[in-house]
């Protein structure tokens, strides 16, 4: 047999490490940017399902893509503001991007949007960082390593009662018909980011968090796994785990809290039909 020349030997898969510090310097790049859109009148377009996009989005958008497929062109591509392709499918690691998620937020000139992304591997995010360029406030985790604001570790709430819980969620949706019983008197807060509430549930300065309309994977992944490093647990309303990197990139909903009020939030929304 012959030997393979070591120039022809393939290279070795990046490691974790190295596909953070690439996916880190390239979302401080893209919140800088944002930043420089963000108090602007800018050019705004409504997309085929209502939503608005701006050139900021798009901008953004770009300038991830460019950052991360120029240097993984392996590696599949999700994101909110690129046409989605089946080649990710195919893909055992995939970026997955919301390049400003909180667009309403944003346009409105309100500090509750972010830059998300993440890497997912084998349909589960394995690297996932949430940045708020308007507060700096920096959330990520590496699976099996923690989770951080600003390089700080941070935990999720250990409450383990619904009464008096602090949610992110619209007020009315506690008073709706759909309930099989009442709620405990909750104390409700909005938040337009997804990820940005995802990311507050994690670092303890919400208890929960509950949204039962559908969400796509790119509005998910980075803050999913920065709230289960943080200790906190997060599933569709009936209580099953999000798995990515799925065609459609869609879920029905989500519940994420800490791990001791997490299921008495679900044995509640698991009763509904939505």
């Amino acid at each position: 047999m012959t030997a393979i020349e070591p120039q022809q030997r393939p290279s070795p898969a990046p490691t974790l490490a190295e596909d953070y510090a690439l996916l880190r310097q390239a979302v401080r790049d893209a919140g800088e940017l944002a930043l420089t859109y963000f108090h602007q009148q800018l050019l705004v377009k409504r997309k085929p399902d209502g939503s608005e996009v701006s050139e900021a989005d798009l901008a953004v958008d770009h300038a991830l893509w460019v950052a991360l497929m120029g240097n993984r062109p392996g590696y599949g591509w999700l994101s909110e503001e690129s046409e989605d392709t089946p080649e990710r499918l195919q893909c055992g690691r995939v970026w997955m991007v919301d390049p400003i998620d909180g667009t309403n937020a944003f346009l409105r000139h309100v500090p509750e949007w972010t830059v998300s992304a993440a890497l997912v591997a084998d349909c589960e995010p394995v690297i996932g960082i949430v940045f708020n360029p308007a507060t700096q406030e920096f959330f990520h985790a590496i699976k099996g390593q923690g989770a951080f604001l600003n390089d700080q570790p941070i935990s999720a709430s250990e409450l383990d009662t619904l009464d008096g819980a602090r949610l992110i969620a619209s007020g009315g949706l506690f008073k709706k018909k759909i309930w099989k019983e009442p709620w405990p008197e909750v104390k409700t807060r909005w938040v337009n980011s997804v990820a940005y509430r995802l990311a507050l549930v994690a670092c303890g300065l919400a208890d929960a968090t509950i949204s039962l309309s559908a969400k796509s994977e790119w509005d998910i992944a980075a803050a999913a796994l920065i709230v289960e490093e943080a200790g906190g647990t997060i599933t569709d309303h009936r209580g099953q785990a999000h798995c990515y990197n799925q065609t459609p990139p869609r879920f029905p909903s989500l519940v994420a809290a800490g791990a001791k009020l997490h299921p008495l939030i679900i044995e509640r929304t698991s009763r509904i039909d939505l």
